[in-house]
């Protein structure tokens, strides 16, 4: 075997998870409890999702419930605008309105086959909130929901929408009333009552979670480099994404990660701009620690205290990150960049002026950060994630 292949298999085993792992990140971080629980669901977990019949029954859901394949939409006019060719993966035509409900109609078959009668899950900006309450709804399940008060503030249509589906909203007022809060209310209603089933909604928090919500993410990336090949004959020069806690992130990437001729790029919430406090942005400024069930980066201080955390879009005002963002973060296989709440509401106009599409205010940053970065790539082609749809904040004070 040449020196060439063996550097190639050991950059491949770096992006891998091994048992949870990410290199030195991920892991399981949880009281007694929860472990032997956790444990028992990362075997079923792998067990089940080898199974013919369980993948068929994912992918009758994804094709007749949810609409997939999601379009990878040429954009004419903000290619015209750019002088650089850029394609949106068109998440935000999913059922729900975006990438969560990937996700949640695969944890949701596999809490029914685990015989699940009762899911729990958190929200920031709503939307997973939404596909859990919709899955629920779906197959029969009681369903509650925690959010922030200051999110559910912020996202009122998309608590609406959940209440209407049929699940129990528990508000938590502390800490800031944000995403953070909103799982630290999850997990200790999940401690508390072992026998329900927790359907976490991001790539992060103890494994398995990471593993399984990126493993039914996946199927963003694997339908757009088949629809990027039928269009072009050719891998796309860059990728674009926003990234709070990761998911519709690693969705995309997964299945370019060994392909070293694509660039790959992602914008977490900056906020009001790089100081902390004021902002999201976990990768360009926080340290890696152990922060909810896992060992990431996180935006703490030297007494491992977290930061209060702001961004515009309730979905990346997340304090923690991905495991696995973390290692590509590391192995300077993805950048990430921080856009400030002012360049997000800039690409929110843009998009939705230029192309007619309203994108969510978290997919906004990914459009912000493509802009900046292809302003001097004439020649490039790019899919840029549009991992959901602004409905839910159009009638916030970003005009």
């Amino acid at each position: 075997m040449n020196t060439t292949i063996i550097e190639e298999i050991t950059e491949i085993k770096k992006y891998d998870s091994i048992d949870g792992k990410y290199g030195e990140y991920g892991g399981m971080y949880v009281p007694p409890i929860l472990e032997g629980k956790l444990l028992d669901l990362a075997k079923f977990f792998m067990v089940t999702k080898s199974q013919p019949d369980f993948e068929a029954e994912y992918l009758h859901y994804l094709k007749t419930f949810v609409g997939r394949p999601s379009p990878l939409y040429y954009a004419q006019n903000l290619s015209k605008l750019l002088g650089s060719r850029i394609y949106l993966k068109r998440e935000d035509l999913n059922h729900t309105g975006s990438h969560k409900i990937n996700n949640t109609i695969g944890q949701i078959l596999l809490a029914k086959r685990m015989g699940a009668t009762e899911i729990v899950a958190e929200t920031g900006a709503g939307q997973h909130g939404v596909a859990t309450a919709t899955a629920a709804a779906l197959f029969g399940i009681k369903c509650k929901i925690f959010m922030g008060s200051k999110d559910a503030e912020r996202q009122k249509m998309n608590l609406s929408r959940i209440k209407l589906l049929g699940a129990e909203v528990i508000l938590t007022n502390e800490g800031r009333g944000t995403l953070k809060d909103a799982v630290d209310a999850a997990l200790g209603y999940y401690i508390e009552n072992p026998d329900v089933y927790y359907l976490l909604g991001s790539q992060v928090g103890p494994h398995p979670y990471p593993t399984m919500v990126g493993y039914f993410q996946s199927i963003i990336g694997r339908e757009a480099k088949k629809q990027f090949f039928e269009i072009e004959g050719k891998l796309p020069d860059n990728l674009f994404a926003c990234v709070g806690g990761g998911s519709n992130a690693i969705g995309l990437f997964a299945d370019f990660l060994y392909d070293s001729d694509v660039a790959i790029f992602a914008a977490e919430g900056g906020g009001y701009g790089p100081e902390m406090g004021n902002t999201a942005a976990t990768l360009s400024l926080g340290k890696p620690g152990v922060f909810q069930g896992t060992y990431s980066y996180a935006l703490t201080d030297d007494n491992d205290e977290v930061y209060h955390t702001h961004s515009i879009a309730a979905g990346l005002d997340y304090p923690g990150i991905s495991p696995q963002h973390s290692l590509l973060k590391d192995t300077n296989r993805a950048s990430y960049h921080l856009i400030t709440d002012a360049e997000a509401i800039a690409a929110f106009k843009l998009l939705s002026k230029r192309e007619g599409i309203i994108p969510a205010i978290e997919s906004s940053h990914a459009v912000a950060l493509a802009l900046k970065v292809l302003k001097d790539r004439p020649n490039d082609i790019s899919i840029i994630n549009l991992s959901g749809r602004g409905d839910k904040d159009v009638e916030r004070d970003l005009m």
